[in-house]
């Protein structure tokens, strides 16, 4: 009973060191960023603000500024706003041309209406709430561009190391060392960006670019839908050819056969042997795996690697390439990154409006807090790249036209510039409890998502 104890104290404590705080401090920042796009736009826009907040509920500390701002730190760390001067919730939902001054309201004079949210004009105002995704946008690519600049871009190699044999590459003629140069006429980068738009594709053809013994070929490969669970129990549908990447390594002990020969059997010698006849040379191993356990054949070069030649890479190379990038550029790479986010994210979410992925795979703040905690864990090129891309999805949610985020208000604001007048009162207040109790039924259901492939 005490070992248990033991146990759940150091799971807890490690769990609030390696998860809850990287994802906090990650979080705060990019809340921090995005607030301060509303505020400083505001400012510019000579509106007043009231309130800075990191967090939400009771504050824990903070300081009132000489613009009569109050920036503060809130209990509850999971979010923030921005007040205007003349709102009565942070949300800018709702606007009053009214103050309080103590127990009695007054009307708002002339010079406290000029700084007043809601007596900007509306493409001000619409400039003011934009600001905050847009910022996040131009942080991420910040973020990158630095990245690139001061380190390069670390990529694996677009190479095929190993194809399974009898996968989707392997039907559609994808051989060891092709190096994949464009996917449906997109330039491919890294071994990365062959995953990331093989996954989104799902079951979909894709159109290969091949380098081969220094001629191009075309390919065309349709992936093998699969359901995929990480080691938090987090499952996704992605799109499968059945490649391997050059980083990719098994241990010697694990290989079932080697060009269809049984090593399980052998003497630790004799399986050595059968292990150093294929070193540096083209051979298809059988892995544990397949299906019905019958073993999984993949067709190879392998090559010794690790700290004490304990492992089998798949390929000559195992290194990566550093993609190195100017000032100019780097801006480049990463705008193309920050597109490519953007676009992929959007492409999953309609494929779950429509069926095509399973709506389980949405994740809450559970799986965001296990995913900062990997990066923090990775190093810091990991937790920069995966603060970038934190930041431009929560820009890109933020756009999503739904009363309450600032997506809604800009519909608001564009059906107002369209016909000359605010939408009612009466109409807005029930788009915004419709907002309200969808964001919160989303989020329930996103983290309750979480919480159950973790416990199942």
């Amino acid at each position: 009973m005490i070992d248990y104890i033991q146990d759940y104290a150091n799971f807890g404590w490690n769990g609030l060191t390696d998860f809850i705080l990287p994802f906090l401090v990650i979080l705060s920042i990019l809340v921090f960023v995005h607030e301060w796009g509303h505020y400083i736009v505001a400012r510019l826009c000579g509106v007043k603000v009231e309130t800075f907040s990191i967090g939400f509920g009771k504050e824990l500390f903070g300081y009132t500024d000489k613009s009569d701002t109050r920036w503060k730190f809130s209990l509850i760390p999971l979010g923030g706003y921005v007040q205007m001067f003349g709102d009565t919730d942070p949300s800018s939902a709702n606007s009053k041309a009214e103050l309080t001054d103590g127990d009695k309201k007054r009307p708002m004079t002339d010079t406290e209406k000029d700084v007043a949210f809601f007596t900007q004009p509306v493409w001000q105002r619409a400039l003011i709430v934009f600001a905050g995704p847009a910022i996040n946008f131009l942080f991420a690519i910040i973020l990158l561009v630095g990245l690139y600049s001061y380190v390069g871009k670390p990529v694996t190699p677009p190479v095929a190391a190993a194809v399974i044999i009898d996968g989707a590459g392997d039907a559609a003629g994808i051989e060891p060392h092709d190096r994949i140069l464009a996917i449906d006429g997109k330039s491919i980068e890294s071994f990365s960006d062959i995953q990331r738009q093989v996954a989104i594709s799902l079951d979909r053809p894709l159109d290969l670019t091949i380098l081969r013994d220094g001629s191009e070929i075309n390919l065309t490969v349709t992936p093998e839908r699969q359901t995929m669970e990480d080691r938090f129990g987090f499952s996704s549908s992605r799109g499968m050819i059945g490649i391997m990447g050059s980083e990719k390594a098994v241990d010697p002990s694990s290989i079932v056969a080697i060009n269809g020969r049984n090593i399980e059997n052998l003497s630790d010698t004799q399986r050595q042997n059968q292990i150093n006849r294929i070193l540096d040379k083209d051979a298809i191993i059988t892995l544990p795996g397949g299906e019905d356990g019958a073993g999984q054949d993949v067709r190879v070069h392998v090559t010794r690697g690790g700290e004490n030649n304990e492992q089998l890479f798949l390929s000559q190379s195992t290194t990566k390439e550093i993609v190195s990038h100017g000032p100019v550029t780097a801006v480049g790479a990463a705008f193309k990154e920050t597109w490519f986010i953007i676009t992929g994210t959007l492409e999953a979410i309609g494929q779950i409006f429509t069926g095509t992925r399973s709506a389980t795979e949405l994740g809450g703040i559970v799986r965001i807090g296990a995913i900062a905690g990997d990066a923090a864990q990775t190093g810091l090129i990991a937790l920069i790249t995966f603060t970038a891309l934190l930041s431009i999805n929560l820009g890109l949610i933020n756009l999503f036209p739904i009363p309450l985020l600032d997506g809604g208000h800009l519909v608001f604001y564009a059906y107002e510039a369209l016909l000359g007048k605010p939408m009612s009162e009466k109409v807005m207040d029930y788009a915004l409890r419709f907002g309200m109790v969808f964001l919160i039924g989303l989020m329930a259901f996103a983290n309750l998502n979480d919480i159950v492939q973790i416990v199942l």
